[in-house]
């Protein structure tokens, strides 16, 4: 068993402010409006989910057909700046995704900081988590970029 620690980054230009981008996140409901719909996701916690640090956000998603229950808490929360989740209950050894907001000119820049480790090494990674993880976060920042095109557009 490997203990490997692999990064992905991220980062999305959006068409407006930084508490614009960072007020759309705060919402737990979106998550699904930005996740691939071929990972079935459903949120299982009451919404709304009061977003703080702390909070937990309990969902369902399935990979490769196999339905997975995913927890995860909230352990910063610095809006409009940055929020991180970390995973208590998943897919992962360990899941810590931070999200960061900062101003540009003529909108803000969304950077995902994702660090993780799974079952499998280096090997496995290459071949199936980080494509499959790419694939999930470049569909969420196509949804992300259309949804505010939609609405600030």
């Amino acid at each position: 068993m490997s203990d490997s620690e692999f990064w992905l980054i991220t980062q999305t230009k959006l068409p407006v402010s930084p508490e614009s981008a960072f007020s759309f996140f705060s919402d737990a409901s979106n998550l699904k409006r930005i996740t691939p719909p071929w990972l079935r996701m459903e949120i299982l916690s009451s919404l709304p989910v009061e977003m703080k640090q702390g909070a937990e956000i309990l969902y369902r998603i399935r990979m490769y057909s196999i339905p997975l229950k995913w927890k995860t808490r909230i352990t910063l929360w610095d809006p409009p700046s940055r929020f991180v989740d970390v995973q208590e209950k998943g897919p992962y050894r360990e899941w810590v995704h931070e999200h960061l907001f900062e101003s540009v000119e003529n909108g803000a820049v969304m950077t995902d900081r994702v660090r993780y480790r799974h079952f499998g090494g280096k090997l496995i990674n290459r071949l199936f988590v980080a494509a499959r993880l790419k694939e999930i976060f470049d569909y969420r920042a196509r949804r992300i970029k259309e949804i505010f095109s939609e609405t600030h557009g």
